[in-house]
C-alpha cells in the first residue's frame, strides 16, 4: 500500500445479523452500516469493512521537547519528532486540541508520510523519539504501529499520548510496539467520565493496570485539573491513593492546569495554588514523582531524589537547569535510582518548538 491510499484495511471488526459492521477498537463499539463512519471520524465501513481513512495523513509535524509531552522520566532534554492525525473516540467539553482531535475535515490532513520516511526524518534531526499526538493514537493504531516498526530498525523510541480508552486485545498489540507512555486520566468519577467525554472510567483504569503490570513501556499520567469538575481534595486523594495502590509509588504523576477552550470557556483557568495543593495529596499518599503543568512552577517542574530529596532535574518550563544523575541513573548524593530511561548525560533541546514540512526532505 502506498502512502497515499489512506483506507487501510483494519482487523478488530466484526459483522453483526443485521449486516452492519461492529469496530471493536474501543468500548464505543459503533455499529455501522456501509459508508458510516465511528465517532472517531477515521475508521468507517467501506465494502463491507472497516478501514482507517487517514493513514498516512497528517495534520502536521513538529519537534518539540520530550517534557512537553509530558515525560519527565524518558530521555530528559531531548527532542521529540510530534505528529497525528484527526478525530478522536472520546468527546471531551474540554479538550484542549480540538481544532485536530474533533475536526472532521479531511483537508486537515495536508502532510502526508510513509512511516519509513517519519523514522528517516527523525533520524536525521537528531530526535530519539518519535510520538504519537495531538490527537488520540488509539483511533489511527495501524499507522502509528508502522512507524513504530521503522522507527526501531534506527533505535528510534515510539511516544503514546493517550487517553488509554481501548479494548484489551487492540491494547496488547498496540502497546507491544511502544516505548513510553503518558496516559491521560481526564479524572476519578464515573460521572465526570460519562456527561464530559462521553466514556466510562473503567476502561482507562484497565488500561493503566494492563500498561503498568503487563508491559516494559514506560508509564507516566496526566491529570487536567478542571475548577469544580475534578479538583476536590476528595477526588485528588482518591485519584492518588488508586495510582499508588495499583500502580506503585514510582508512576510520575502530573497535574496539568486547565485553560477554557472548546466548549468549556465559562470555566475559570486552574489557580496554581491548586496544582500544588493536588502536588502535596499525592506526595503525602506515597507517590515518590509528581509535577505540576501549564503553569511556571520551577518546584513542582523538577525531580527530586525519593530517598534523600536532593533536586536530580532542575526544571524551568522546559528548560533543565540541573543534572545530578550519574550514568545508571542514580542520584549523585545517595545513590538512590531514579526510575525511568536516563542517558549519560541529559539532552539540549531546551524549549525549541520546530514545525517540520515533510514535504521538503526528500
Amino acid at each position: 500500500m502506498t502512502v497515499t491510499e489512506a483506507n487501510y484495511p483494519t482487523h478488530y471488526w466484526h459483522k453483526l445479523e443485521d449486516n452492519r459492521l461492529q469496530c471493536d477498537l474501543c468500548p464505543r463499539e459503533c455499529k455501522l452500516r456501509e459508508g458510516q463512519r465511528g465517532l472517531c471520524f477515521v475508521r468507517a465501513n467501506q465494502n463491507g469493512e472497516i478501514v482507517l481513512t487517514t493513514y498516512g495523513r497528517s495534520s502536521g509535524f513538529c519537534v518539540d521537547p520530550i517534557e512537553k509531552k509530558p515525560l519527565n522520566h524518558f530521555l530528559p532534554g531531548t527532542p521529540v519528532l510530534s505528529f497525528g492525525t484527526a478525530g478522536c473516540n472520546l468527546a471531551c467539553q474540554f479538550c484542549q486540541n480540538w481544532d485536530i482531535s474533533k475536526s472532521r475535515e479531511i483537508d486537515t490532513l495536508a502532510d502526508q508520510a510513509s512511516p519509513e520516511k517519519i523514522a528517516r526524518v527523525a533520524k536525521e534531526l537528531g530526535c530519539r523519539s518519535v510520538a504519537y499526538t495531538y490527537n488520540d493514537p488509539v483511533i489511527f493504531m495501524e499507522y502509528a504501529i508502522d512507524v513504530a516498526r521503522e522507527c526501531r530498525k534506527l533505535d528510534i523510541k515510539s511516544v503514546a499520548v493517550t487517553a488509554g480508552y481501548i479494548h484489551a486485545e487492540p491494547r496488547k498489540e498496540f502497546f507491544r510496539y511502544m516505548d513510553a507512555v503518558n496516559v491521560d486520566l481526564k479524572a476519578f468519577s464515573e460521572q465526570f467520565y460519562w456527561k464530559l467525554t462521553g466514556g466510562h472510567l473503567q476502561s482507562v483504569l484497565d488500561t493503566l493496570i494492563y500498561i503498568k503490570k503487563e508491559t516494559d513501556v514506560w508509564l507516566e499520567i496526566t491529570t487536567l485539573l478542571i475548577p469544580g469538575k475534578n479538583d476536590s481534595d476528595e477526588e485528588i486523594d482518591e485519584l492518588t491513593r488508586w495510582v499508588h495502590d495499583n500502580l506503585g509509588e514510582d508512576v510520575p504523576l502530573h497535574f496539568s492546569a486547565f485553560h477554557p477552550d472548546f466548549k468549556m470557556k465559562d470555566i475559570p483557568s486552574t489557580p496554581p495554588q491548586t496544582l500544588t495543593r493536588a502536588r502535596n495529596i499525592a506526595m503525602k499518599n506515597g507517590l515518590h514523582y509528581v509535577y505540576t503543568g501549564n503553569v511556571h512552577d520551577k518546584s513542582g517542574e523538577s525531580t527530586y531524589c525519593h530517598q534523600c530529596q536532593s533536586m536530580l532535574i532542575g526544571r524551568d518550563w522546559y528548560v533543565l537547569s540541573d543534572w545530578n544523575l550519574d550514568a545508571n541513573g542514580c542520584c549523585k548524593q545517595c545513590g538512590a535510582q531514579c526510575p525511568g530511561l536516563f542517558e549519560e548525560k541529559p539532552g539540549e533541546w531546551g524549549a525549541k518548538r520546530l514545525p517540520v514540512s515533510l514535504k521538503s526532505h526528500a
